[in-house]
């Protein structure tokens, strides 16, 4: 019986969270099963430490090899991630990570390479990311790629930084002290610009969820050194005006930056370059496989408009009659003029890999079909679900699903409530009160990997819970989780108070 709680309904999945207590491995009984040197056999004895020699106790938990391996396996199980079932995290992409990809990536020509060794040792790794480039730089129509930035907002701030170079070549560096940045953008997008010294000028967001153009064309003057804009934007919808939006950019000397982190909507089927896009970033850990919750690393390339592309930071690799070179240098570049090095090596090796195989698996037609199915499976669960829920802009939507908090405002419920009573259910909540622009927002992203059972049953465990907030029973929202070993945490107290060390207790 749980505390608070007369009785509990069995849950719709069967699923009862995870029960198995377990306590931190230096909190643990110790069953002497560990290795410990009997004070005899020492006696007499000396060791070469001399004084570094330890005499206090070395504090280790005293436990058997079984021990030890049922307390991270069990760890393990606590660690809800991809494999164990559907995630559905908006504007995450935590998506199926074929094992494929982790097997090329773990080959010894690519796994064993150290980024100081001589590049002539290393052709194969550079063909690879030539490769790489070609395939990214074909998708999006752009001519220009660089390949060094580490993940979504890394390459931001290389997008930014481009543009910054171009426009200290044209003298107007110090006059251009805008950005624009739509108000529904990621939250690195306007830190980014705010970073570089840049003034940061939010543009509303429309009743249908787009970029207010006209609000976004009143702001627009020769103080405006770019603009960014999500697309698909985070509300989960194209931006149909991107076209107008870089024809009036354009016109007075500006450069468009687009947030490609949702990228994964629109590949095969839209190029970025006929959308006047001057630098994109290109998220390989959510839109290539390997979910950047399945342990990383990230890795953002960045690809660039012909008017930038004289600007990219070194290293990037070129091709000349003698096979692949890593051009490391400003002065090795030619008539380019990179604006320097972001990064202190090449980039993320297994994730160029694991990308080209994920790109190479499914070939040109496959992709086109990756956003099909991607933006399908979102509008499934919306269609679905838009009769028990509140759904803030009409459809159809891309890749995500957004719903508001209207369907729980008349019952006292939460958004927050909500997503730990999902939790009972066995599912990771979605991503919640984001974007701030829609009230208690709940974004739904699927993915294109996950099957039409798997998207079944998450709709229709939505719909049980719906139900329930219905029936007036707020209890089994408001002290959710229940299941779970750790009940609902005090957030205020965990703000205020955080425990970040753990320190043995005497």
């Amino acid at each position: 019986m749980v505390e608070g709680i007369l009785s509990l309904p069995k849950t719709f999945t069967g699923n009862r969270a995870l029960m198995l207590e377990e306590p931190l491995i230096f909190e643990r009984q110790s069953s002497g099963g560990g290795v410990d040197i009997d004070d005899k056999v020492l006696d007499g004895k000396t060791t070469r430490l001399g004084e570094l020699e330890r005499e206090d106790n070395i504090g280790l938990p005293d436990l058997s090899e079984p021990d030890v391996v049922r307390h991270f396996v069990r760890l393990s199980q606590k660690n809800y991630a991809i494999d164990s079932g559907i995630f559905p995290l908006g504007s995450c992409t935590m998506k199926h990570n074929p094992r494929l990809n982790e097997k090329m990536a773990r080959l010894d020509g690519f796994a064993d390479i150290h980024p100081l060794q001589p590049t002539s040792t290393v052709s194969g790794a550079l063909a690879l990311m030539d490769m790489l480039a070609h395939w990214l730089k074909t998708l999006t129509g752009m001519p220009g790629i660089a390949l060094s930035p580490k993940a979504g907002a890394h390459g931001e701030l290389c997008g930014l930084m481009t543009i910054g170079s171009a426009l200290e070549a044209r003298g107007e560096r110090s006059s251009r002290t805008r950005v624009l940045v739509a108000d529904s953008a990621h939250g690195t997008n306007p830190a980014t610009a705010a970073l570089l010294g840049f003034d940061v000028t939010a543009i509303p967001t429309t009743p249908d969820g787009r970029m207010d153009v006209e609000a976004f064309g009143a702001e627009v003057d020769k103080s405006v050194a770019a603009v960014m804009l999500t697309n698909p934007n985070t509300c989960g919808l194209f931006e149909r005006d991107c076209k107008r939006i870089a024809d009036d950019i354009h016109e007075i000397g500006g450069y468009f930056y687009c947030d490609g982190a949702n990228f994964n909507a629109m590949i095969g089927k839209v190029r970025p370059s006929d959308l006047g896009v001057d630098a994109m970033h290109l998220n390989l850990h959510k839109s290539c496989s390997t979910p950047h919750g399945g342990g990383g690393p990230g890795s953002g390339p960045v690809v660039f408009s012909e008017a930038l592309t004289p600007y990219i930071p070194v290293p990037f690799v070129i091709r000349d009659n003698n096979g692949y070179k890593l051009v490391e240098q400003i002065e090795d570049a030619g008539e380019s003029m990179p604006f320097g090095r972001l990064a202190g090596f090449h980039g993320q090796m297994g994730m160029f890999v694991r990308a080209m195989a994920w790109l190479m698996s499914h070939g040109a037609d496959g992709l086109r079909q990756v956003a099909e199915d991607a933006v399908l499976n979102a509008n499934y669960i919306m269609s679905r679900l838009q009769d028990v829920m509140t759904t803030p802009f009409e459809g159809p939507c891309m890749h995500e699903a957004i719903f508001d908090d209207r369907f729980l405002k008349a019952y006292d419920i939460e958004t927050l409530d909500f997503a730990k009573a999902m939790i009972d259910e066995g599912y990771h909540p979605m991503t919640i009160y984001f974007p701030l622009t829609v009230s208690g927002a709940m974004l739904v992203e699927p993915t294109e990997s996950e099957s039409r059972a798997s998207l079944d049953l998450f709709i229709d465990t939505m719909r049980h819970l719906a139900s329930i907030v219905q029936s007036g029973k707020k209890d089994l929202f408001t002290k959710a989780p229940v299941y779970a070993p750790r009940r609902r945490l005090d957030d205020t107290a965990a703000a205020r108070n955080p425990v970040l060390r753990w320190h043995k207790r005497l």
